[in-house]
């Protein structure tokens, strides 16, 4: 299979999964244990307004992920918020999440593939820095 070809596949399942996590789970709520962790980790009782602000920025972000402007930029930022995210939460909410300690496994597997889709898959970014050296 050809790289751009990976890279497209590999960059429609990382959208796929921001529009599923911030539409589907957060903005209709259909797995409110988001919610939950919500409230939980910043104890507050307004976590149904956070968690569709949240929403929000995930379709957002997997819009970003679609148009393919500022790949780069947009890796690092995913990664970020997924390591940031999933540190938080398996320090103070480890009991509500799914896979409870190994869900750090699977956020620490998804940044990788953000970051191979990115950095290594990414033909066309990285032929613009090739031809710039």
């Amino acid at each position: 299979m050809k790289r751009s070809t990976l890279h497209k596949i590999i960059t429609i399942i990382l959208a796929s999964v921001w529009l599923i996590n911030g539409l589907y789970c957060k903005i209709l709520n259909q797995v409110p244990r988001h919610e939950t962790i919500v409230a939980h980790v910043l104890n507050t009782e307004h976590s149904r307004l956070l968690i569709l602000i949240i929403g929000i920025l995930e379709v957002c972000l997997a819009i970003w992920i679609l148009t393919g402007y500022k790949q780069k930029l947009n890796a690092i930022f995913q990664i970020t918020i997924v390591i940031s995210m999933n540190i938080i939460e398996f320090i103070a909410a480890q009991d509500l999440l799914l896979w409870k300690k190994l869900n750090i496994i699977f956020a620490l597997l998804f940044a990788v593939l953000v970051y191979v889709n990115a950095f290594h898959f990414n033909k066309k970014e990285n032929n613009n820095y090739a031809t710039k050296a």
